[in-house]
């Protein structure tokens, strides 16, 4: 499926499924991580599937490198045509978190995606304040001589939760890694540069999630990207959590927020 080799999957199927989920997740971890939240949905008649992005999770090839972050989008685009095939009649929904909501939102805003809506959760919009114009022309330079050199991102991950036992599982996972290559990164700084023209090309409703407390991809790129979405989009909403982190589908009030995805979305999507 992708050009480093053979994408792994993985499928929640709820009983008589009346809507088709694809959740892509972020930076350095994997689809196993929602677990729950996939099973939550899918006891709500929800068929809901992810995938293990190359250079994480069970996915082959080195890990945090891709080539080219395009082939990222392709992937995704790739998947969700094959699951139309299997759903025809379902409506559809995509779900990205920080990586994932950055590659979900270029997807919406820069391709001809078979999707009825899009939810963003922390998405990587915007750079953080030590990444500087510098470090940025670097990364790019490694890119041209070093595709693959690879280093320490250096999250912090006590800005994942402030549930202790989501970051120790994270710490503690097999599948998970810190690292990321020249390519990748560059790669990724320049999707996020690309963003802040695309969101006008946006034409389906978008719910933008952002804990306001989020210390790895901060809340003004959701503020930016919902304030540039074309305004004759109905539906679409941003929707800021005071004090919550970076992963608001891992905080305790999760459950509050998948079920306000599953109201927003039984507005008119399905």
């Amino acid at each position: 499926m992708s050009r480093g080799g053979e994408i792994f999957q993985r499928g929640w199927l709820g009983f008589d499924p009346q809507s088709l989920m694809l959740i892509v997740h972020g930076f350095g971890e994997h689809s196993g991580r929602y677990e729950e939240m996939a099973s939550w949905f899918a006891r709500r008649r929800f068929a809901v599937f992810a995938l293990d992005l190359q250079g994480h999770g069970r996915t082959p090839g080195r890990r945090g490198h891709v080539a080219d972050f395009e082939s990222f989008l392709d992937d995704v685009e790739e998947y969700l045509a094959a699951l139309r095939k299997d759903y025809p009649a379902l409506p559809a929904l995509l779900v990205g978190h920080s990586m994932g909501g950055l590659i979900s939102a270029a997807l919406v805003s820069r391709r001809e995606v078979a999707v009825d809506a899009v939810v963003l959760s922390g998405p990587a919009l915007t750079l953080a304040p030590d990444v500087s114009r510098f470090r940025l022309a670097m990364a790019r330079a490694l890119c041209r001589v070093l595709p693959r050199l690879s280093l320490e991102a250096g999250l912090d991950l006590e800005g994942l939760s402030r549930d202790p036992e989501v970051v120790r599982r994270y710490r503690e996972d097999p599948l998970v890694h810190g690292r990321v290559s020249a390519a990748m990164g560059a790669g990724m700084m320049e999707m996020q540069t690309r963003m802040r023209e695309s969101a006008r090309n946006v034409d389906r409703p978008v719910l933008l999630l952002h804990g306001e407390a989020d210390p790895l991809c901060l809340v003004q790129g959701s503020r930016n990207f919902f304030a540039a979405l074309p305004k004759g989009v109905a539906q679409s909403e941003l929707r800021i959590y005071p004090g919550l982190k970076h992963e608001i589908f891992n905080e305790p009030e999760k459950k509050q927020i998948w079920a306000e995805i599953l109201e927003w979305w039984g507005r008119g999507f399905e």
